[in-house]
């Protein structure tokens, strides 16, 4: 997973880096972003663009992430392909979290 933070937004930008969102890594992943909210990153996006596939277990874990993040922060989700984006659109989803088509538009987003 790689993270980034814009020095004059202080948000953190996460891109992870594996093809599908599933239970195969889900808690791992929504584990590795808690670390950061624990740390003090309450502006957070996640950029999907390498990320083809994602099951119920990862949007549990976005979730998990939005819920923890509460009234303390924000989230953003972005760069999705359009099959990601249709499980979200399904699901419902694209109601819960912003949706941006790529980072610098969700960084700008966040840091407004």
């Amino acid at each position: 997973m790689l993270k980034l933070e814009h020095p004059l937004s202080r948000v953190t930008l996460i891109a992870p880096q594996f093809e599908e969102l599933t239970a195969a890594n889900a808690a791992g992943f929504k584990r590795s972003i808690l670390d950061l909210i624990e740390d003090g990153h309450s502006r957070i996006v996640i950029d999907l663009g390498q990320v083809n596939a994602v099951d119920s277990s990862g949007i549990s874990a976005l979730v998990g992430v939005l819920q923890r993040l509460g009234l303390r922060g924000e989230m953003a989700l972005c760069g999705m392909s359009e099959k990601v984006e249709r499980i979200f659109t399904l699901t419902r989803m694209d109601r819960v979290f912003p949706i941006h088509s790529d980072a610098d538009g969700a960084v700008r987003a966040l840091a407004a």
